[in-house]
């Protein structure tokens, strides 16, 4: 579960930072005496009130009173949890963070949470083992180009039709484990498998752990192509991007794309465009956009080239605006009309897409 980073670590980092160098990187401080000062970027002002000291490693403005650490600016500034801010300037610092301690759960929570992560696992590898011996399955995905390696490396499976989950957990099926983590819904006279005839895409943290799923149908009168998990506590929506694991495994990243689809990330990284990551069906949110910028410098949104693909455009500005600085770079690109990412990249290649991203829209 959620842990709590260690006093001594925040107490360290502290020590290792320069107050000043961080908040000059976001607002530009000019020396007067001892001190530094700006207009404050908490309020509108005319006359500069916003005073940094060296010396005292802090931050105070005379004319709203806003005042802390480097780390209370951070998180004032951009909006990010105390987490997220001791992350992030750890990040400045070349510091790796460390484990975080635990909270005093009790017991009956502990083993909840752990086995739900266990749950989850082990219906990911029963997917995984069937589409093995599913010949619809792998021909879907054969025919969208992917090979056993990319299978793979997605740990793609297929959820066969019907009630299959007794055999996938026999003697440990467990109804209420399976409701919460989002493999088996409450239905009107019995409960019900979410995923059924469908490829499936387990959806996975930045450990690697996997916290949901995401099923493409096969059969083609399915009311929803695309199903997702619901949201549980093992799977925020609002703070996972399918693709953020195998992200984080990538080196000297320049830029990460965001598409809307998991078929698309997939199919970029085939392509060899690994650095995508997708929404999960939902729209991007901030705490995301924050995540990736932690992440690489420069996000770079792929749209479909049509009027929902600008609609989910004017969408994501909304949720990118307050997470804008001096040192971030946001681009918006769109794809000609009746392509995604996964049609155009078949069609056009790595270094296609590559020359379309470079026409991407700044934020501007």
């Amino acid at each position: 579960m959620p842990g709590r980073i260690p006093d001594s670590f925040i107490d360290q980092l502290l020590g290792q930072v320069d107050i000043v160098e961080v908040i000059n990187s976001l607002v530009p401080l000019k020396k007067a005496g001892g001190e530094y000062k700006a207009c404050c970027p908490f309020h509108d002002e005319k006359t500069p009130s916003f005073s940094v000291s060296r010396k005292k490693q802090f931050y105070y403005c005379f004319g709203c009173q806003a005042s802390g650490t480097v780390l209370t600016f951070l998180m004032k500034y951009r909006n990010l949890s105390f987490p997220d801010a001791v992350e992030e300037l750890a990040g400045r610092a070349g510091v790796r963070m460390p484990e975080p301690t635990r909270p005093a759960y009790t017991p009956e929570q502990e083993r909840f949470y752990s086995d739900g992560l266990k749950t989850l696992e082990r219906a990911m590898e029963y997917f995984r083992e069937r589409l093995g011996r599913t010949r619809t399955a792998r021909e879907y995905l054969e025919k969208r180009g992917l090979d056993d390696a990319m299978i793979e490396k997605y740990a793609l499976g297929y959820a066969p039709d019907g009630n299959y989950l007794r055999e996938c957990f026999g003697e440990k099926f467990d109804e209420k484990m399976l409701i919460a983590v989002g493999l088996l819904r409450s239905g009107d006279t019995s409960p019900y498998a979410v995923f059924r005839d469908r490829v499936i895409f387990p959806v996975r943290d930045r450990k690697g752990r996997t916290i949901a799923f995401g099923g493409r149908a096969l059969a083609s009168n399915a009311k929803a192509k695309y199903l997702n998990s619901p949201e549980t506590v093992f799977y925020k929506k609002s703070r996972t991007l399918y693709g953020e694991y195998e992200l984080r495994e990538l080196r000297d990243l320049d830029a990460v794309f965001v598409v809307e689809g998991y078929m698309d990330v997939v199919s970029l990284a085939r392509h060899g465009v690994p650095n995508a990551v997708a929404t999960s069906g939902t729209a991007v949110t901030e705490g995301q956009v924050r995540n990736l910028l932690r992440l690489c410098p420069k996000t770079i949104f792929c749209f479909d080239g049509d009027a929902a693909g600008e609609r989910a455009a004017a969408k994501a500005m909304d949720r990118v605006l307050p997470c804008i600085s001096d040192t971030l770079s946001v681009g918006f690109m769109f794809l000609p009309d009746g392509h995604d990412p996964d049609s155009f990249i078949a069609e056009h290649g790595a270094e296609g897409f590559k020359r379309e991203a470079e026409k991407a829209s700044p934020l501007s």
